[in-house]
């Protein structure tokens, strides 16, 4: 025979084998299909709790690195000694931007950023409320927004030009070509008149800078002339370093850089960091980065390959289940000739051919959810699948496939078919104990998450219970603009007059805040020492406010026309009056922004920061005239007519506006949105992870009565009730869900310590959650074994003993 008639005659023997290697697992399928089903359900479930995983993981990875000079996109922070820890900062200067560019010549190009604003912007005929920033004029050469239309070069070029979303160009044009070269009207200090110069596309949610336009920088500086000097740290600022600059030693040039420009600066050191790992690297402790969003990532990263092991490990002991009714097929099929190759080839493909069946539920279950998903998570996800996810996820299925079949394949093939024949096959001692082992494996991941998901719930319950100190139901916060601030009085006045507005005042910034918007180190006092730091958050205020918000006095009084000018009063909290270490502060002179001011009061302390931070030293100056927002207490059910109201009221005093608020707890709820995203997801995990365990269970049960079924015959026969049998069967269940428990409690323990430790005011971790955690779990595994266990004890013992 020829080489190529070989050929001919493997390639036919090799179809004719696949063929009936198939047919082989459509007839087992169909003869087993409960077990095939649960199978199916398990490793389908697990590969879309993956793939949604990956997902958000990939999306989270990739945050923030769109833009085409990452590599080389550096943010400029701040450090300096606080009692003696290492704080670090964002905030930086004003000119230092311009500086570094001009002094550093590894600097390719350099930006200042300013915080965000809401400013109201009309065109023609159209108002619309917007979030935006002022930047330097190489903004979009350091960042890769891209411009749909205008020149990125210029855009930013003019002090009178803005820069605007092309959402926003259409919302006011009605398209981007037409916004070029139109004019903007907006209120900020004054009145003001923008040109279009630019339309930019939004990059989605990849992006930690989220802002609707743009300004020049040097407009800002026009208009608050003060923030251009060195004691003013309102801005961030990125640099763009030249190709090949090595970062280390650049930090170490920068360190002292600010003692260069003003010898009181000295006492800040600078450092850079990429930009774009600030979204997952951004949480920093006496100096050191130690996390962020990060741990996230990898404790998700951590479940999807748990939550596949677990279905892997459901895989097998179903297959290992079914073994007991395969025995004499598997004697049968040795004897007549097939070898344990083939054999590993056909209980390899059932499992290989389960798995893919089971990618492919996987994607169309993805697909379904992934609206549900997104919405959970607040991202835009889409399952686009590229050739790196295509070959990924077949690979991961394929292994999956070969691991969740290997057992089964190899432990069935080498049996002796004489002793199969004979019935004389035993189970040995390690196959029972790696099938048990698993088990135990899987409840103790889910103990795990039953706890997580019980302490993430309990600080959640605690952050929404706590009492911050002031009080911040029913308030709601809007924008003061021109028109209401030249007639400010008046507009008090007869918005408390509304029914249904219990009170109501004005302050500069919201009384919520993720970092201190407003901030010094500018403020000395009776023996303060020359290398005091103390940080003091501002929070410029009209009278009244303190007293709208429930905020309450250690001692002294609040601001009041009824004492003259307030404008040079202080009042702090508690927190403030120890750093300054004032025995009795009311009275005392302090010297703020080089201006003597008295200590009126001292407020009890109160929360303005997530509770992830300490409370900081903060202080209250009295300037009506520098007040941004207007606050008002709404009577609780009254709240539909109130606004109503309000709007009625906003739109007399500035025709032609939007009245647009927001309630302050929404503020504060805002705080928590990862946190309670996290939570959500765990719970929808852990509930997943525990449905796949108990298919694992239900499937070592099933193995553990077929291996039974005579000894609970004979039992029966001998006079043995259900119940009996009923815990005959499912103590040894019992036992295993009790040593999971010896081995999740310390694990899932340590871990949300360490992640209560994240937040400076936290619950303490209860001995209930640890007990209620078991108790779920023992009661969904006896609900699980008591549903096999009662089919084995009710079914007739004739037909187990009718073979003896």
């Amino acid at each position: 025979m020829t080489e190529f008639e070989n050929f001919k005659c493997d390639n036919y023997n090799a179809k004719i084998m696949f063929k009936h290697t198939l047919l082989l697992i459509f007839r087992n399928f169909k003869r087993s299909k409960k077990t095939f089903f649960i199978n199916l359900i398990g490793l389908s479930t697990g590969l879309a709790c993956a793939l949604l995983i990956y997902l958000w993981v990939n999306d989270e990875l990739n945050f923030d690195k769109f833009h085409e000079k990452d590599s080389r996109l550096f943010q400029v922070m701040e450090t300096h000694k606080d009692q003696g820890e290492i704080i670090v900062s964002e905030s930086t200067q004003g000119p230092l931007a311009e500086a570094m560019l001009k002094d550093l010549p590894e600097i390719e190009a350099a930006v200042p950023v300013s915080t965000s604003i809401d400013i109201q912007l009309a065109s023609t005929n159209k108002i619309i409320k917007g979030s935006g920033m002022f930047a330097g004029k190489d903004f979009f050469n350091v960042f890769s927004f891209k411009l749909i239309q205008g020149n990125k070069q210029k855009a930013l070029s003019e002090k009178n030009g803005i820069v605007i979303s092309e959402n926003l160009a259409i919302s006011l044009f009605g398209s981007a070509r037409k916004a070029i070269g139109k004019t903007i009207d907006w209120e900020f200090i004054g009145k003001k008149r923008s040109i279009v110069s630019g339309v930019f596309s939004k990059p989605g949610d990849k992006s930690s800078l989220d802002f609707d336009f743009v300004w020049n920088y040097d407009l800002l500086i026009q208009l608050i002339p003060n923030l251009k000097g060195w004691n003013n740290e309102p801005f961030s600022t990125y640099i763009v370093l030249k190709n090949g600059t090595d970062v280390d030693r650049f930090n170490q040039k920068i360190s002292n850089l600010l003692s260069d420009y003003q010898k009181q600066q000295s006492i800040f050191s600078l450092f850079v960091r990429p930009y774009s790992s600030a979204y997952l690297y951004g949480k920093y402790e006496n100096g050191v980065q130690t996390g962020g969003r990060i741990e996230y990532v990898k404790t998700f990263s951590i479940i999807a390959i748990l939550i596949l092991v677990i279905a892997c490990i459901n895989f097998m002991n179903l297959a290992t289940a079914r073994a007991s009714r395969r025995l004499k097929e598997v004697g049968i099929k040795k004897t007549i000739g097939a070898t344990r190759p083939t054999l590993i080839i056909q209980f390899l493909g059932e499992a290989i051919f389960t798995a893919f069946l089971s990618l492919i539920l996987a994607v169309i279950i993805v697909v379904m959810v992934l609206p549900f998903f997104s919405s959970l998570t607040g991202k835009q996800l889409t399952f686009n699948p590229d050739g790196k996810i295509i070959a990924i996820t077949l690979g991961v299925t394929l292994i999956i496939g070969v691991l969740s079949g290997s057992y089964p394949a190899f432990y069935l093939s080498k049996f002796d078919p004489v002793l199969v024949l004979k019935g004389k096959l035993h189970t040995s001692i390690s196959e029972l104990f790696a099938r048990k082992g698993l088990v135990i494996f899987q409840f103790a991941i889910s103990l795990v998450l039953i706890v997580s998901v019980l302490v993430t719930s309990g600080q959640m319950d605690y952050i929404q219970s706590k009492n911050i100190g002031y009080n911040k139901s029913n308030v709601i916060q809007f924008d003061i603009n021109d028109n209401i601030r030249q007639s400010r009085e008046p507009f008090l006045e007869e918005l408390k007059k509304i029914p249904g507005i219990e009170n109501a005042s004005t302050i500069q910034t919201s009384v919520v805040q993720n970092n201190l918007n407003s901030a010094t180190y500018g403020i000395s006092w009776p023996g303060k020492k020359e290398d005091d730091l103390t940080n003091f958050g501002v929070l410029t205020i009209d009278d009244g406010l303190i007293k709208m918000l429930g905020i309450h006095f250690a001692e002294g009084r609040d601001f009041s026309g009824n004492f003259g000018s307030d404008s040079t009063k202080l009042i702090f909290n508690e927190t403030a009056i120890k750093a300054m270490g004032l025995k009795n502060p009311i009275g005392t002179t302090v010297r703020m922004w080089g201006k003597d001011m008295d200590i009126v009061g001292v407020v009890k302390d109160f929360h303005i920061l997530s509770l992830h931070e300490a409370i900081a030293p903060l202080v209250f100056r009295y300037n009506p005239q520098q007040t941004n927002l207007i606050l008002g207490r709404i009577t609780a059910g009254k709240e539909k007519e109130t606004l109503q109201s309000v709007e009625a009221l906003y739109k007399k005093f500035s025709p032609g506006f939007v009245f647009d608020y927001k309630f302050l707890d929404d503020d504060y709820q805002a705080l928590y949105v990862s946190e309670k995203r996290i939570s959500t997801l765990s719970i929808y995990f852990a509930g997943l992870a525990i449905l796949i365990s108990c298919l694992g269970l239900f499937g070592l049960a099933a193995f553990n009565a077929e291996i039974r079924t005579k000894e609970i015959g004979i039992r029966k026969v001998l006079g043995a009730s259900v119940n009996n049998l009923m815990v005959m069967l499912s103590k040894d269940f019992v036992k295993l869900v009790l040593v999971a428990t010896l081995i999740a409690f310390p694990l899932a323990w340590w871990m949300m310590n360490k992640w209560l430790h994240g937040f400076v005011y936290r619950i303490e971790i209860q001995w209930w959650m640890f007990a209620l955690a078991g108790c779920a779990a023992m009661l969904v595994a006896l609900v699980t074994v008591s549903f096999q266990a009662l089919k084995v004890a009710v079914a007739n013992p004739i037909k187990s003993l009718r073979t003896e």
